[in-house]
């Protein structure tokens, strides 16, 4: 066979090209192709539900109603539908079939054997669980007529739960820590009631021409007929094949071609920092990206406090210190916020250090770029506050109709006002123009040109990926919007977020003189390949039970098992980060800061997503975990680990290359504080409380059933609310030591560039 191409432009081979767009054309192939399949099989919704005497219980307009009132009042934040919301409250669909199934086993034991569910024999209720399980089963839907018919006891059982669903919404400490009386009105609770009623029918009713139901059999309930499906079972030892072979396969190449990643630098260390003593002094322009990092810490300081205000409501929901903090400031708020804050405060560090990096790939200083930059801060800012005061009214019911447009659209991640998102589309938009003008000029260079391209091309991602959150509306059904969300948590986020890190960093490595180019464009074409390659398609293990089909567990098991070994290969990258900042004869490395928590991400990205996010990824795992704290120990660890310090890692490049040598030296002994406390205080948080409750979370949906374990007796019990307890010692340390330290050095390096300029 003939040998690849060598590109004229970079020395690389073409196939690196050919691998990329093979792969990203190939992954977006099948994901388009999932997310149609939603669009056909997701469960329906009956245009009518009737009773035996054929009066109408609830529409289909009643359901979209609820699921509204489901959203306005932010519960989403408190609790579940199929797995995906907030911990602090139930699973609201699992909840509901548990209390019908229960409905239909005491009707069935008084009409078997005259007595109530309660007092029978194990063996009589074996016999009454399994004809239970078998009537749920049954699927009473006639898509003709868009008409589902419930039993009298189906009927009865929505009766009783109107009643059941605004009990719980009166106490606090009985909810999770929502607002007292939430929801009093009666019509919004029979059009939430009806909401829930069509989630759990969809749980448990056989998909037509398949042996489980519309959810794949969620959640775990053995009196409902939920149990795991064959094809979870099979899709797991599938995907471990995948990870074996992927694995194998990455090492091979890593060992036979030595040239991958980072660890083949094309100059010695010593030379590394000649050329990085040489770096010219930050531009004006530059300099104004401090700003972005700044605010970002504050806001990162004001997310860790929201997020231990979280916290304390999962440990002690109905008291806070003696402080009713319920009435003001409830649960859902406040994970609202928790959640939005770590949104605005990486992504304006990640927008200020492409900043930053624009001007280090371009020293040119475009007319009036330094004033629009300022511009794009204060909209920042407008639409960070902004936002966060509208999710703040809404959910006191302040804004009328309007609380979707400005106030709390009620999704998961995406929770910030609908004009909000606009804006925030808007001004990434203007983001990269703003990086274009920069670097345009460096596309003429054919020496810098292919990293410019890349820059632009990963920045540009951003924004496009981000209109998907415009693609739906309150009233889209679940599925579909679920379809979308994840196009934006984990392809948005785990996908061109890290292409974009990608990107910076290795612009970064070779502006510092410690890579060469091509092997900075090497690795991101790695990344590329080996992140895409399982990535893209592996969006879909967050649909493996919000109503898609077997197709996609089967597709998405497999490929999200290939995640794995990219974070595998960055692993052992990461030793050379070491070799780096050690330097040569003793001497100190500048950036030695930014490459320790470089360092971090390594480790947390291997730890964080690959060792905790294949566990919980397998089909056979998901079913169980979906939705405990084993979710809320992966998520905490790649998204802080990760993507949080990768965010502080560019605060502190930024930081560094902004203040003098003088001022660096007060400062230096901040973000030290702050490495340690930050990693420390992570892993204090996941080892002593995250981790062990979700095991222990786990093992009651095995033995008790989903709804049980994700129920307010099992959180309130002692060993739980023990374990929420010891997750304080890692807050602090993560706080106080790590969060408030980094933003003290921030903020003193704003300061003092004003002292400068005066």
């Amino acid at each position: 066979m003939a040998m690849a191409r060598v590109s004229a432009e970079s020395g690389l081979s073409s196939w690196w090209k050919v691998a990329a767009i093979v792969t990203m054309m190939f992954g977006f192939s099948v994901l388009i192709g999932l997310t149609a399949e939603a669009y056909r099989k997701a469960p329906p919704i009956p245009g009518k539900v009737m009773d035996p005497l054929g009066s109408v219980l609830f529409t289909s307009e009643d359901v979209a109603a609820g699921q509204q009132v489901f959203l306005k009042y932010g519960l989403m934040a408190n609790g579940t539908i199929w797995g995906h919301g907030a911990y602090l409250g139930p699973d609201f669909s699992a909840q509901y079939l548990h209390n019908w199934a229960l409905d239909a086993a005491e009707q069935a034991a008084r009409a078997r054997f005259l007595r109530p569910y309660a007092e029978l024999t194990s063996e009589q209720r074996a016999e009454i669980d399994g004809g239970v399980a078998r009537t749920m089963k049954h699927n009473g839907y006639d898509a003709a007529s868009g008409t589902l018919r419930f039993s009298a006891v189906d009927a009865a059982s929505f009766a009783r739960q109107i009643d059941y669903w605004a009990a719980y919404f009166v106490t606090p400490a009985l909810n999770g820590g929502l607002a007292p009386k939430t929801i009093i009105d009666p019509r919004e609770l029979q059009q939430l009631t009806a909401f829930f009623a069509w989630t759990a029918w969809a749980s448990t009713a056989q998909r037509p021409g398949e042996p489980h139901s519309y959810t794949n059999n969620f959640p775990y309930d053995p009196l409902a007929g939920n149990v795991l499906t064959s094809g979870a079972v099979i899709y797991s030892a599938i995907s471990l094949v995948f990870l074996l072979a992927g694995t194998a396969i990455g090492l091979l190449a890593y060992g036979r071609f030595n040239q991958l990643g980072w660890h083949r630098p094309e100059q010695s260390s010593t030379q590394a920092m000649a050329a990085v003593s040489a770096l010219a002094p930050a531009t004006p322009t530059q300099q104004a990206a401090l700003k972005f990092m700044t605010v970002a810490a504050l806001l990162f300081v004001v997310q860790t406090l929201v997020g231990g205000g979280v916290a304390h409501y999962r440990a002690e929901p109905g008291d806070f210190y003696g402080i009713d903090l319920a009435s003001f400031l409830p649960s859902n708020l406040l994970r609202i916020w928790h959640v939005q804050l770590a949104i605005f405060w990486i992504a304006t560090s990640y927008v200020g250090g492409a900043l930053f990096v624009a001007g280090m790939l371009s020293r040119s200083e475009p007319p009036g770029q330094r004033p629009a930059i300022h511009l794009l801060f204060v909209a920042i800012v407008i639409v960070a506050v902004g936002s966060l005061l509208g999710e703040w009214a809404g959910l006191l019911q302040w804004l009328g109709d309007a609380w979707w447009w400005i106030g709390n659209q009620g999704w998961e991640y995406l929770e910030i006002g609908r004009a909000w998102q606009i804006l925030l589309a808007i001004g990434l938009v203007f983001w990269f123009v703003l990086l274009w003008r920069n670097v345009k000029g460096e596309l003429a260079n054919p020496l810098r040109r292919p990293l410019v391209v890349f820059f632009l091309i990963a920045t540009a991602a951003i924004p496009v990926f981000y209109l998907p959150a415009l693609f739906y509306d309150g009233a889209t059904h679940f599925t579909i919007v679920d379809t979308w969300r994840f196009w934006i948590i984990h392809l948005w986020v785990e996908g061109f977020f890290e292409l974009f890190v990608t990107v910076v960093v290795g612009i970064v490595f070779y502006e510092l003189g410690l890579v060469g180019r091509d092997t900075a464009l090497r690795a991101i074409y790695l990344d590329v390949v080996l992140v895409f390659g399982g990535g893209l398609i592996g969006t879909g293990h967050h649909w493996y039970f919000n109503g898609q089909t077997e197709t996609n567990m089967a597709l998405s098991a497999a490929f999200s098992a290939l995640e794995v070994v990219p974070l595998t290969i960055i692993t052992l990258d990461a030793w050379h980060f070491v070799t780096v900042t050690r330097g040569e004869g003793g001497k100190s490395f500048r950036h030695k800061w930014t490459f320790y928590f470089l360092m971090a991400v390594g480790f947390w990205n291997f730890t964080g997503a690959g060792v905790f996010g294949f566990l919980i990824n397998m089909p056979i795992v998901s079913y169980f975990e979906t939705g405990t704290n084993l979710t809320a120990n992966h998520g905490h660890a790649a998204m802080m680990g990760v993507f949080g310090m990768l965010a502080v890692a560019l605060m502190t490049f930024v930081l560094r290359e902004s203040t003098s040598e003088v001022t660096w030296t007060h400062l230096e002994r901040f973000i030290r504080c702050g490495f340690w406390g930050l990693n420390a205080g992570l892993a204090m948080m996941l080892l002593l409380s995250l981790f062990p409750s979700g095991i222990l979370q786990l093992q009651d949906v095995v033995q008790n059933g989903y709804w049980h374990a994700r129920s307010l007796a099992y959180t309130s019990g002692a060993l739980h609310r023990l374990l929420e307890w010891l997750r304080m010692p890692g807050d602090v340390v993560f706080i106080v030591l790590g969060a408030i330290p980094i933003a003290i050095a921030m903020c003193l390096g704003y300061l003092s560039l004003w002292t400068r300029r005066a």
